[in-house]
């Protein structure tokens, strides 16, 4: 199985910028493509971006295309998602996820592995 733990979150002001952290831990790390899913109060949870397991591939939604990224380094467990441009759209409690297939996937229903979340705020 694999466990999750994401850091990172905080309250900042629109336009400032956070960068996000999950690690994982148990099987193999670099076999999971990953992801990070958001959900603000009341809504639906919705897909934000996600990276293959070697970190050549990559997907964002159209919402955070060219303000966010991903990235990951297998040798240290660990993803990120650097966030730059923080709108107020933004706050929500953001989630990564793995995956067990062999290429990613925008589908939440893919991803089998979920982190507790942590609480993204962003003031106007």
């Amino acid at each position: 199985q694999v466990q999750l733990v994401e850091s990172g979150g905080g309250l900042v002001q629109a336009g400032a910028s956070l960068r996000l952290s999950c690690t994982a831990s148990g099987r193999t790390f670099s076999n999971n493509p990953m992801g990070w899913f958001r959900q603000a109060p009341g809504k639906e949870r919705e897909f934000v971006t996600a990276i293959s397991r070697s970190g050549d591939g990559t997907y964002y939604a159209d919402s955070v295309k060219g303000r966010f990224t991903i990235s990951r380094d297998n040798a240290k467990n660990t993803v990120y998602l650097q966030m730059n441009g923080l709108k107020p759209e933004d706050t929500a409690v953001y989630y990564c996820a793995a995956s067990q297939k062999p290429y990613v996937t925008r589908s939440g229903n893919e991803y089998v592995y979920w982190g507790q979340g942590t609480q993204v705020i962003v003031s106007s």
